[in-house]
């Protein structure tokens, strides 16, 4: 038996019994991240019944009608002690709780530069990746990231990583704004840019990103909105400049990545990227399992999150 975050309602969320499979290597929890956004949605019934399918996570109990469990990065232990993994800290996709039970290839064992804390950002680092591949970006690139949560804040480390590339940033709320600073990335100076990289799921962020590249500039957008409507303003120099718009989601690699790239072989690249510590700084809020019914009240209420919350299931406060 494991313990589990439940979403029993569109506003209530509770922590429950979950019943584990009867086969497959157990571990216990150390850690797991909210994806802010998609959790967001799924936990005020926002998932579009078309999407319930392809939405779902391994070891989710319910189908995105109330109650459900969810969760999209945890990091545990293996226990099973027959195992090659037994003591091993791994990383996996599940719903927040205490403890899982699954088959060997759905764990993936964690380097020893990536400690259990920074690692539960690998799952936020698959959507990034993709971004960037899909992107297309290259050097000396001119590049504007649109909000500045967590996969903005992912993403606005990564492409500084790459050679020549210059990143701005721009994001609206005051808290944020200091944030990113203190981070040492550039607010955006209102030029042109070659590509800009939409996150903020909002009409208005994805008009931004649109008038702020330049002629043939790309906009990735990475945000995922439900059942929620984006207006935009196509007008404009949209199509004398030959803009584009690109949806980016991590759940499909890139036509040309398909052949030679798997799901394991991306995971191990996020691994090697996470082995710099700059990236503790995105997770800024660390809560004890326990009030994470109290987190997700807040999260429904509209109220701005911290940059990047995780839960600590080993302390109790």
């Amino acid at each position: 038996m494991s313990q589990a975050l439940w979403h029993l309602s569109d506003t209530l969320s509770a922590i429950q019994p979950a019943e584990l499979p009867g086969k497959g290597i157990k571990a216990h929890a150390l850690y797991s991240l909210v994806s802010t956004g998609t959790e967001r949605l799924v936990a005020t019934g926002g998932v579009p019944k078309a999407l319930h399918t392809p939405m779902r996570v391994p070891g989710m109990t319910g189908d995105f009608t109330f109650p459900l469990t969810y969760g999209y990065s945890w990091v545990g232990k293996v226990e099973t002690p027959e195992h090659p993994l037994h003591e091993k800290v791994v990383h996996t996709l599940w719903p927040h709780q205490t403890a899982l039970r699954t088959p060997a290839e759905m764990l993936f064992p964690l380097p020893e530069t990536v400690p259990p804390l920074r690692a539960t950002l690998a799952s936020n680092m698959e959507t990034v990746v993709n971004a960037i591949w899909d992107s297309g970006i290259s050097l000396g690139d001119r590049a504007l990231v649109v909000g500045f949560g967590m996969i903005g804040g992912l993403l606005s480390r990564t492409l500084s990583r790459i050679p020549g590339v210059q990143v701005q940033v721009a994001e609206t709320h005051a808290q944020r704004q200091s944030q990113l600073s203190a981070m040492g990335f550039s607010p955006w100076d209102s030029a042109p840019v070659d590509l800009a990289f939409h996150t903020t799921a909002t009409g208005a962020g994805l008009q931004q990103a649109i008038d702020a590249v330049g002629p043939e500039g790309k906009v990735i957008e990475l945000s995922w909105y439900g059942e929620r409507e984006a207006n935009v303003r196509l007008g404009g120099d949209f199509h004398y400049g030959r803009k584009q718009v690109i949806s980016s989601q991590v759940a499909h690699l890139p036509t040309d990545r398909q052949v030679r790239w798997d799901f394991h072989r991306r995971k191990a690249l996020v691994m090697e990227l996470l082995g710099d510590p700059a990236y503790d700084a995105h997770i800024t809020q660390v809560l004890p399992f326990e009030q994470a019914p109290a987190f997700f009240e807040g999260l429904r209420s509209g109220t701005v999150p911290p940059l990047g919350t995780a839960f600590n299931y080993l302390s109790k406060k």
